[in-house]
């Protein structure tokens, strides 16, 4: 999968997902196929992020959710100064650990996102850029207290990254109305919760227009900064009639598969304003 070189300054990316994979086997290995499948997301997204971004405004990435740490190497690799949450049944791999001790890279496991205790072990306003990519639709509890912990350890100037599946996509659960008609609803099917294969459901999808509002509700000192679509950044299906509807639909910006979302905390006045209704 080649990629051409992307320059932001002293910003640099691979040019190939074999090189980048190289650095994961010298360590133990990882999820190839993970990799293989999401390569290109990692990519497209710290070069959409910097193209509005100045170095120089800070390094200190947090990335949530960090898995077997391939975005987070690859931030590492572009200059940033990395800590990656995650499950501790993950980051205590061995793989994982030597990976990570290798690039100086933080680990700090977190057993329950919910109360999100183990993010106080990071101090008060000590990130910068806070990578939340393919975490949103996973949700399955109130995420206030949460973001409470996010708010208190993001810098005044700080940005939240946020991709996530575009709910309004050509190729969406939305575009199923017979689904809904015959009794079956919408959403994630029972087949899909059943018999699928996967790294996690994604139990709930956003408009651009809901994620904006989720962070308007949760404090005011939040700003919109970068609220985009994107295409499809995954390898490609083998169905030569689906790729030539898949290149049709995408020229329409707003049924392109993924989302891109940018907040700001240009001030860290009013906090997290709403709580759980219980």
């Amino acid at each position: 999968m080649p990629l051409a070189s992307v320059d932001h300054g002293n910003i640099w990316m691979f040019k190939s997902l074999d090189e980048f994979a190289s650095l994961f086997d010298r360590h133990g290995g990882t999820d190839h196929g993970y990799l293989a499948r999401h390569y290109q997301r990692f990519c497209v997204t710290q070069a959409e992020f910097l193209s509005t971004w100045d170095m120089a405004r800070g390094k200190r990435v947090l990335d949530i959710g960090a898995h077997w740490l391939h975005q987070a190497l690859l931030w590492r690799q572009a200059g940033f100064e990395l800590t990656a949450v995650d499950l501790p049944v993950t980051l205590e791999l061995a793989n994982v650990r030597a990976l990570a001790a290798a690039h100086d890279i933080r680990l700090v496991p977190c057993a329950d996102l919910e109360s999100a205790r183990a993010l106080e072990a990071i101090a008060d306003s000590s990130i910068d850029v806070l990578l939340f990519t393919e975490i949103i639709e996973h949700l399955t509890f109130n995420p206030v207290a949460m973001w409470k912990q996010i708010h208190r350890i993001l810098a005044r100037g700080g940005r939240i990254v946020i991709t996530t599946p575009n709910y309004y996509a050509w190729n969406g659960r939305m575009w199923n109305p017979g689904r809904f008609l015959s009794g079956f609803g919408g959403g994630i099917s029972v087949d899909e919760i059943l018999s699928t294969h996967t790294y996690g459901h994604h139990w709930r999808e956003f408009s651009r227009r809901e994620l904006v509002r989720y962070f308007c509700l949760l404090s005011p000192d939040f700003n919109t900064i970068k609220w985009i679509t994107m295409r499809d950044y995954y390898p490609p299906r083998a169905d030569g009639r689906y790729r030539l509807r898949q290149r049709v639909y995408e020229m329409i910006p707003g049924l392109r598969p993924n989302l891109h979302i940018e907040m700001e905390l240009p001030r860290k006045d009013a906090g997290i304003r709403i709580e759980p209704g219980w």
